[in-house]
């Protein structure tokens, strides 16, 4: 019987397609953000990215995940300056 290698979180682990599955959900913020509710959306998905990503920057990364960070920072900004008009 093969094991599976989990990595331990604080509360509890989580496998490969938990990890995959938050850099999506924060992939799918970010672009849908840009259309609408882009103030609640755009920290959603940076939330979302960085969890995937193992809240570090160290190591490799999911494509999703990072595109979730940066597309939901530039989504936060320009909902702000948004909001500032």
């Amino acid at each position: 019987m093969a094991t599976r290698t989990r990595t331990r979180t604080r509360m509890r682990s989580r496998d490969r397609s938990d990890i995959g599955t938050i850099a999506v959900v924060g992939a799918v913020c970010a672009i849908v953000g840009f259309f609408v509710l882009g103030i609640v959306l755009g920290p959603l998905a940076i939330i979302f990215g960085w969890l995937a990503m193992g809240r570090s920057w160290r190591g490799a990364k999911s494509i999703p995940a990072v595109v979730a960070v940066v597309l939901g920072a530039f989504d936060t900004v320009v909902a702000i300056l948004w909001l500032a008009q």
